[in-house]
């Protein structure tokens, strides 16, 4: 019966218009009212659910996402992420298909300075596309490759999504950020091979060689943005700082490189890109108190306990319980956007992770790679919305354009499924 009331409170709230915090309120006040009433809570009592609601945001590894924010604002304002398009271009982007070849080799980058997957996407998207178009390779093609590159971002650190996964799982952050090294390059590569085999159908002529000289002054003048995930993956593996340090460093070091290094970020700006991080971060954080709102309940109303006697059949057999959690959540993904599915379904399937002898930071970095592939799938598709927009076409030919790059990233997660040891070991090593 709880399991009845989370589901259709939830899905009923959507149904009705509401955001999804909102519906994730309304879900926890029905919750504690059906609790209530059944004896499980002594009394509904509002106290309480303010209480959880300040006590969801009240936690120290949240601060990084502010500060994740702020440093993708002071990139793309302050010309780094326009440096690492050039410098794409300028090595790669005179072979055949050169420029999705670009937009893959920027998505990896970028995702490795922001762990924002629509920031990222916005900004290559805003720079490759009308390149692309103007080449005449087929529009809804590169853009479906350039979001399909963009779903990089919350696997690769630093992961916004991984410190969501985190602090809802009670799960270490740091290893998540070194676990999800790996994946994320096999995404790209997986993409990149998807491309090189589309791109034969592509009668578009390169972009012409430049010389050694320039390509080197092209790496030279990118160096200072390249450094970037250098100082935050470095400093994490040393312990030097901790992910949400790390952030304040990225958002410092990015501030101090486009305003006196490239000098393309002015005082003039500040404002709005704080604003901009700002609002932002006030979503981000409203969800999560709403989440942890619902949370509270799931566990008081013992939920995981019915989902773990639901999937116990598979208990015996990881590989086959870790499929059918992947196409739960591959379902979940398209109706649901990456931060409430993270919010939602964390709490609920930890416990089954945990009985089953799973490791939860292998199993969050498959959860996060599968959430960032609902970023691509209709009917909510919030990558593929924001690409379709800024090469303005339809959902339909960005969905038509993305589908060979869909099936390659769904290829590696199934594989990441059978091979836990493509994340469990070079984990070991990153930690060693």
């Amino acid at each position: 019966m709880t399991v009845s009331i989370f589901v259709f409170s939830l899905i009923g709230a959507m149904a009705l218009g509401m955001p999804i915090a909102y519906s994730l309120l309304v879900c926890g006040v029905s919750l504690m009212a059906y609790l209530a009433s059944n004896g499980t809570l002594q009394a509904f009592d509002t106290q309480i659910l303010a209480q959880r609601f300040v006590d969801g945001a009240d936690n120290f590894p949240l601060l990084a996402v502010p500060f994740f924010l702020l440093a993708g604002e002071f990139m793309n304002a302050g010309g780094l992420s326009k440096r690492i398009v050039n410098l794409g271009i300028a090595w790669v982007g005179h072979f055949r298909g050169g420029l999705g070849y670009v937009a893959v080799m920027a998505a990896i980058i970028m995702a490795s300075l922001s762990g924002s997957a629509i920031a990222d996407t916005a900004a290559i998207a805003a720079i490759v596309i009308p390149m692309m178009r103007a080449a005449g390779y087929n529009v809804g093609r590169s853009a479906g490759l350039v979001a399909a590159g963009g779903i990089i971002a919350p696997v690769i650190p630093p992961s916004i999504a991984f410190i969501l996964f985190g602090v809802a799982g009670n799960v270490s952050i740091t290893k998540l950020f070194l676990a999800g090294i790996v994946p994320g390059i096999l995404m790209g590569v997986a993409i990149g091979i998807a491309w090189w085999i589309v791109a034969k159908k592509e009668n578009v002529k390169p972009t012409p060689k430049l010389p050694l000289a320039k390509r080197l002054q092209i790496t030279a003048d990118s160096t200072f943005a390249m450094f970037l995930p250098v100082i935050i993956i470095g400093g994490m593996k040393a312990g030097v700082f901790t992910p949400t340090e790390a952030a304040v460093v990225a958002a410092v070091y990015a501030f101090l490189v486009g305003m006196f290094i490239y000098r393309e970020l002015k005082w003039n700006q500040l404002y709005g890109l704080f604003l901009a991080a700002g609002k932002t971060t006030a979503v981000v954080m409203f969800l999560v108190s709403a989440a942890m709102v619902s949370a509270w309940l799931i566990t008081v109303a013992n939920i995981p306990t019915e989902v773990v006697a639901m999937l116990e059949p598979f208990m015996d057999n990881k590989i086959m319980l870790m499929l059918v959690m992947m196409v739960l959540i591959v379902v979940v993904g398209t109706a649901l956007d990456l931060a409430p599915t993270v919010l939602i379904l964390t709490p609920v399937l930890m416990p089954v992770v945990l009985k089953a002898g799973i490791d939860p930071v292998y199993f969050g970095v498959l959860f996060i790679m599968n959430n960032a592939i609902g970023l691509i799938t209709p009917p909510v598709g919030t990558v593929l919305n924001v690409v379709a927009g800024v090469a303005r076409i339809s959902l339909d030919e960005s969905f038509k354009g993305v589908l060979p790059f869909l099936f390659a990233e769904l290829i590696v997660l199934f594989l990441l499924v059978f091979i836990p040891e493509l994340v469990t070991v070079p984990l070991q090593w990153w930690m060693r």
